[in-house]
């Protein structure tokens, strides 16, 4: 495979080993040709950087762009441009980037979290309660998976909870990668005309909540523009409920389904801090918002990658990367894996890794305090898997106990 990926360059994105770890072809690829070139879905070419100290400097250079509509930004699925509409500063360099992020920063620090963390903790007793109150099996990504974050989100931007079918719907048309341009197109649309008429009443009804706030900010510093908060209030929705549900259902997978790891969450609660973190690293779900436009010609290791081609950072393979982490392809919570990338890097690195981590720590601690004896109702290898979605998860996963 690894020659193969010089000849004739490997599709991207690559088949995941099932059912947790990355996609086998990763480690052959990083041993001999750590960047290297890859064939996306149009047929159009990237550059693939696969080991973890060469993708923290990709990540961290002035010289590439996350802005999805630069020249040779990595097409990972068609109208990537989209993604850089106005607000969506995931999307936008400095000083754009900065000057949407600063007004959110706040909401999202560990101190802040913190005093979120009561919150938290009821909503996610509130769904152990429904889920043990019904029959069994259950489906757990109905259950718990999604109404935590979902509702933790949307208590925090002001958008109605009753809505969800309608978001997570759209949500997740946006973030398959077999979705079909037009489906792409009304999604969107219809997401941020949702929004939009949001936001509308919140500009002269205000509520407490970080969309009111965001639009007393804007409007103080002389910046407000409606359609630039639709793009904040879109990214923060979407990645504040998607990315941490798959991550509550996948850690719940893993956990069930390894008797040692289910004895230290029982046992020793105040340890699973360390396995989130080693979770996060293992799964590495997330690999698209690593992904740049080269801006001035760049050299990686031994490969000079030349400006108006794109980079994708193989998050799932530097996290893999044998250099970085002892025996990688194995769950060790005690191996101290915070320099994973899960979240990133870089000025990029997401925003809301506290709250992502505060969420999976309580739901994971409540419900195996709670469900003790919780258990897959089908084997692993049936659970149907993200295999083709931009985020890596779980469509559904039926439990009992």
């Amino acid at each position: 495979m690894a020659d193969s990926a010089v000849n004739n360059p490997p599709q991207f994105p690559m088949t995941r080993k099932c059912p947790f770890g990355p996609p086998s072809d990763y480690a052959a690829i990083r041993a001999e040709h750590p960047v290297s070139q890859v064939t996306l879905q149009d047929g159009s070419t990237a550059w693939m950087v696969t080991k973890h100290d060469l993708a923290r400097e990709v990540l961290a250079s002035p010289k590439v762009s996350s802005n999805r509509a630069a020249p040779g930004f990595p097409a990972l699925f068609p109208n990537i441009h989209l993604l850089s509409r106005p607000g969506q500063f995931i999307s936008a360099d400095d000083p754009e980037h900065s000057r949407h992020r600063r007004k959110v920063t706040s909401t999202f620090t560990v101190k802040h979290v913190k005093t979120m963390q009561p919150a938290i903790q009821a909503i996610t007793d509130a769904a152990i309660d429904a889920m043990l109150d019904g029959p069994t099996p259950v489906d757990l990504v109905q259950a718990l998976s999604l109404p935590v974050p979902s509702l933790v989100i949307c208590e925090l931007l002001g958008v109605p909870y009753a809505d969800r079918d309608f978001f997570q719907s759209r949500s997740s048309l946006l973030l398959n990668r077999n979705t079909t341009v037009e489906q792409r197109m009304v999604a969107t649309d219809e997401l941020r005309g949702y929004l939009g008429e949001l936001i509308a009443v919140k500009e002269t009804d205000p509520a407490d909540d970080l969309l009111s706030r965001l639009i007393d900010t804007y409007r103080g510093e002389g910046e407000y523009d409606r359609d630039t908060l639709i793009g904040v209030a879109n990214l923060l929705l979407v990645a504040g409920h998607e990315t941490t549900a798959n991550m509550i259902s996948l850690s719940t997978a893993s956990i069930v389904s390894d008797a040692d790891l289910r004895r230290r969450v029982i046992d020793h609660p105040e340890a699973t801090p360390e396995l989130v973190e080693e979770l996060l690293r293992y799964h590495s779900i997330v690999e698209a918002a690593t992904s740049r436009a080269v801006v001035d010609d760049l050299t990686v290791g031994d490969t000079v990658i030349p400006a108006g081609h794109g980079v994708i950072n193989a998050v799932g393979a530097a996290n893999h990367d044998p250099d970085a982490f002892e025996r990688p392809d194995v769950v060790d919570p005690d191996r101290g894996a915070r320099h994973h990338l899960a979240f990133g890097f870089g000025v990029h690195q997401c925003l809301g890794q506290n709250l992502a981590r505060a969420e999976l720590e309580i739901a994971i601690n409540t419900l195996f305090a709670r469900v003790p004896d919780l258990e897959l109702a089908v084997p692993l290898e049936d659970l149907p898997f993200k295999y083709d979605a931009g985020i890596y998860g779980i469509y559904r996963m039926p439990v009992r106990w």
